[in-house]
């Protein structure tokens, strides 16, 4: 995997929204649907952004060297595994297809990951959200997984990386 890809997958301790407030939204969190041309940067930095506490008490706080080390280690193997793992009608992986909304790592080492799927009616709705909850359960230093499905933003295919856009045709 790539330095900068790693440093914009990889965020510490970023503030997050109270996910029941619906009013706490931050569009700039997320690729917006007509912003195709950097869809790819922001799918990466939204996709996996690793905190290391609840909200804005981890920003009250020092994080040691380690534990950010432990956090950005810990957070590429996520990513690794979520390369791994296909929909089988699509020859591409749930993290380049932009399903991947984000990655958080807890201070006792349970992800949480927020992820969408192409539509609601996609075939694999009630597996694919469970084989990435057990892969990266999985993961030696991963305590436990839960997986969310969202729907905001919907997904489109501007969300794709580069290479997923090239492997299914988007892109010549």
């Amino acid at each position: 995997m790539e330095e900068r890809e790693i440093d914009r997958a990889v965020a510490f301790l970023r503030e997050q929204p109270a996910q029941d407030d619906p009013g706490s939204h931050d569009p700039a969190a997320t690729p917006a649907a007509s912003d195709t041309a950097s869809a790819d940067e922001s799918r990466e930095e939204t996709a996996a952004t690793t905190t290391g506490a609840e909200g804005t008490a981890a920003q009250d706080r020092q994080v040691s060297p380690e534990r950010m080390a432990e956090v950005q280690e810990l957070g590429e193997k996520v990513i690794a595994v979520l390369r791994t793992i296909h929909d089988p009608e699509i020859p591409v992986n749930v993290f380049d297809m932009g399903l991947i909304y984000r990655v958080d790592i807890e201070d006792d080492n349970t992800v949480t990951i927020d992820m969408t799927l192409t539509t609601p009616h996609c075939p694999v709705a009630e597996t694919l959200p469970v084989e990435v909850e057990q892969r990266v359960a999985a993961i030696e230093g991963v305590k436990g997984c839960r997986v969310n499905i969202v729907w905001d933003p919907p997904w489109h295919p501007g969300m794709m990386s580069e290479e997923a856009r090239l492997e299914l045709g988007f892109l010549y």
